[in-house]
């Protein structure tokens, strides 16, 4: 990247709700071209209206852009921060327009997901192309910033949650350690990163330190939440409360639940892990506790900084925990949307 001068940052995120009249259309945007009826995206609707029809994720998409810039303007990165959502206001292809208009050429863009697949990364690429394609020529070339799963500022926020967490449990014995991530069909699994299966063996790196810094020694499972789709399409299991349903059955009278592949807590972790799989748990009798995610913990702040300036400057150290390979441009068709 050697000579590649950038002129703003742009925050992409998922976006969500705001409101309970935003609910469905925000839903419609989701699933747009995958055919799912509207009984589903009503009871899925029914989710959100539980917290009055607002998902968190905006406001924490506010709260690390505003840390963001003091960061940057700490280090003395003069860089504008810009934030563009896939679903929901701000709107991606309406923030490149704004960039556009105000003389951007180049940016960076930080994704609100660290892990490689198609929905996790590719299509954040695709809809970056699509909101530069709406703008026009004059739009700015924006590159997406290499996936973190591995960074200490994302390790070491989960790390202390589940430490924080353990020791609510400290006098339930057994306990277990379960990670969560959101799951996805089997065949696109297949098609994460250039040899398949990159999702899960991120995911499982992450565990892997997170594990080690907070309980070194104390055995952990990965499991899945957050499923959706038709029941006929494979999807990555165990679900985190048939597996809940498998510890128990063991002897285990307690459980930690991280959601590792969340950096905040979205409806999905408010939801599917604080609602349905702590009711689940108290059926089976587990004491259940639910480590906290990132968000803008000031650790977390800092490897955005981190991860910009090392694309600033090639010269600038690559900070990392884990083995596997990172690049900074996705090989031609990685992760392909293969359903």
């Amino acid at each position: 990247m050697s000579g590649v001068v950038y002129d703003a940052v742009l925050l992409v995120s998922f976006g969500g709700p705001e409101g309970p009249d935003d609910v469905l259309p925000f839903l419609r945007n989701v699933v747009r071209g995958r055919g799912v009826p509207e009984a589903r995206l009503a009871a899925v609707a029914e989710h959100y209206q539980h917290f009055g029809g607002v998902s968190p994720i905006n406001a924490q998409c506010r709260e690390l852009l505003t840390a963001l810039r003091a960061e940057l303007d700490a280090a003395d990165v003069g860089l504008p921060v810009y934030w563009g959502n896939r679903n929901w206001h701000p709107y991606l292809a309406d923030t490149v327009a704004t960039m556009r208009d105000e003389g951007v050429q180049r940016a960076l863009a930080f994704v609100t997901s660290p892990f490689g697949s198609y929905a996790s990364c590719r299509q954040y690429l695709e809809d970056l192309a699509g909101a530069r394609a709406t703008v026009g020529p004059a739009a700015p070339v924006i590159d997406k910033i290499r996936h973190y799963h591995d960074h200490p500022g994302y390790v070491g926020p989960h790390a202390d949650a589940v430490r924080a967490a353990l020791g609510q449990l400290s006098d339930v014995e057994p306990a277990r350690l379960v990670f969560t991530a959101h799951s996805v069909p089997s065949t696109m699994e297949e098609q994460s990163g250039p040899d398949g299966g990159r999702y899960s063996a991120q995911l499982r790196e992450t565990a892997a330190l997170v594990a080690d810094a907070a309980a070194p020694g104390l055995e952990w499972d990965l499991v899945w939440q957050s499923r959706s789709g038709p029941k006929h399409v494979p999807w990555l299991e165990p679900d985190i409360n048939e597996h809940l349903e498998s510890i128990a059955a063991a002897g285990a009278r307690g459980v930690v639940v991280s959601p590792i592949g969340f950096i905040s807590d979205h409806v999905e972790v408010l939801w599917d892990l604080d609602m349905e799989a702590a009711a689940t748990a108290a059926q089976l009798g587990l004491r259940f506790v639910r480590a906290a995610t990132p968000d803008a913990d000031p650790r977390f702040v800092a490897m955005v900084r981190e991860l910009i300036l090392e694309r600033l400057d090639p010269s600038a150290p690559r900070v990392r925990l884990g083995a596997l390979p990172v690049w900074d441009r996705c090989p031609t068709g990685c992760c392909t949307p293969k359903i």
